[in-house]
């Protein structure tokens, strides 16, 4: 949730990031009308429940005789504290159920406006083109590399699990395994720690990284254990340290998740049907870091450049964009995509994404630090950012592919596959 010393006082704040997210302010003043109500039948409770202790040390000094009148009196003014109780209670939760309504203030800067109102910050490297008398009929798309290859198997995917589903495998399974043992080794040399994270959580987990608002419907639910498939380790990373006290003293806490992950997919109907773009099923790398709050911006450009190290050293052309207000999730203050350009597309499409969620994440699950020995303990922000994905073979296929269908293997991914330069055509 928000700050709520930050609701209490600038709520015109808030209210300009709702609207900037294209959302109603009426969330905001409901907010507002909550906490007030709140704090005057917390206070009302708080003075009944004060005059019932005063009262009970006068009944124990009272003469015996008076003591009947004196329990009749205690016993109306403790069903009033029982009842002002109830009504502190009921206008708690009343408060918390607002406050989950507002999401993440996003930061100075973000554009307003929906998915279509991102911002271009860079594009970097030159598109791949391709000379019509080597590709006749232009470049080959992913899946039918990745069947001439014999990579991935669409066809079985489907008959063993249904659409958006499918099999990696020969040099497929290998090049994946390569990718994420590359990206490991990234993180590894930038001092993140490295993670294999459980993939099914507890209700509490999912919804404190706040997952589980007006897009639970892409999230995978276990009714009968009441558990949740993850779609990205950075829940499970996000709850680690839950109801904990953080040590920052030495720097920002570095993790890096490696997880399969799973998403419904249930908004996107039609939308990359072909292939391994958008899938129900998928391996990926995700960085994650606690720090102090003033440190959050300088974190996010940190993981950014980390991506950015990734797309470059692989010789994939991108573009880096600042999402929209309303495209962003409910927990994210500020995020950047990174988008590689896919040749059979003709456009840029999103490898990865990172953002900042500010201290949205830990109010939720309650995570702090102590800025000062002895000090009060303050909520730490929360990052995340995703270093490699199954996605990412989309692009390595298409940008390396040559006329035979061959594919030439990115440099820094040939140790990780025994020396290989080039994946080639078994069919």
């Amino acid at each position: 949730m928000i700050d709520p010393v930050l609701l209490r006082e600038q709520p015109e704040l808030v209210t300009r990031s709702q609207e900037a997210r294209g959302h109603s302010a009426e969330s905001v003043s409901d907010a507002v009308a909550a906490e007030q109500e709140r704090r005057v039948a917390l206070t009302a409770f708080e003075e009944l429940r004060a005059e019932q202790n005063a009262f009970g040390k006068q009944v124990a000094k009272a003469p015996k005789e008076d003591k009947p009148t004196l329990v009749a009196q205690a016993k109306e003014l403790a069903a009033k504290v029982k009842d002002a109780q109830q009504a502190a209670n009921e206008a708690e939760q009343a408060y918390r159920d607002a406050m989950a309504k507002i999401e993440n203030v996003v930061i100075d800067g973000v554009p307003a406006g929906g998915e279509e109102n991102f911002v271009t910050l860079r594009e970097v490297g030159a598109p791949r083109t391709f000379d019509p008398a080597e590709f006749p009929d232009g470049p080959l798309d992913h899946l039918a590399l990745g069947e001439k290859l014999g990579a991935l198997d669409m066809e079985r995917g489907a008959k063993v699990s249904g659409a958006r589903f499918y099999f990696l495998k020969g040099i497929g399974a290998r090049l994946e395994i390569a990718l994420m043992n590359y990206a490991l080794s990234v993180a590894l040399d930038n001092g993140f720690t490295p993670m294999i994270t459980p993939t099914i959580v507890r209700p509490e987990v999912m919804a404190g990284t706040g997952f589980l608002g007006e897009h639970s419907d892409e999230i995978y639910h276990l009714e009968e254990d009441d558990m949740y498939l993850v779609g990205t380790s950075e829940v499970a990373l996000a709850g680690y340290h839950a109801d904990e006290i953080v040590d920052l003293s030495n720097g920002p806490l570095r993790y890096a998740g490696w997880s399969t992950c799973y998403r419904r997919e249930a908004g996107s109907h039609g939308k990359d049907t072909r292939g391994i773009i958008r899938v129900h099923q998928f391996n990926k790398l995700e960085m994650f870091a606690y720090t102090a709050p003033d440190d959050a911006e300088a974190e996010h450009e940190r993981l950014l450049a980390l991506e950015e190290q990734m797309l470059t050293s692989l010789g994939l052309a991108y573009r880096v964009i600042d999402v929209a207000a309303g495209d962003l999730g409910s927990s994210a203050a500020r995020k950047f995509d990174t988008e590689a350009w896919v040749p059979t597309q003709g456009a840029y499409r999103e490898l990865t994404s990172t953002s900042n969620c500010t201290t949205f994440q830990a109010r939720r699950l309650d995570v702090r630090h102590r800025p000062e020995e002895g000090g009060r303990t303050q909520h730490v922000a929360t990052l995340n950012g995703t270093l490699a994905t199954t996605r990412w073979i989309v692009a390595i296929l298409e940008n390396g592919q040559r006329p035979d269908g061959s594919v030439v293997v990115p440099e820094p991914l040939r140790p990780f596959l025994g020396g290989l330069e080039v994946m080639e055509p078994i069919a």
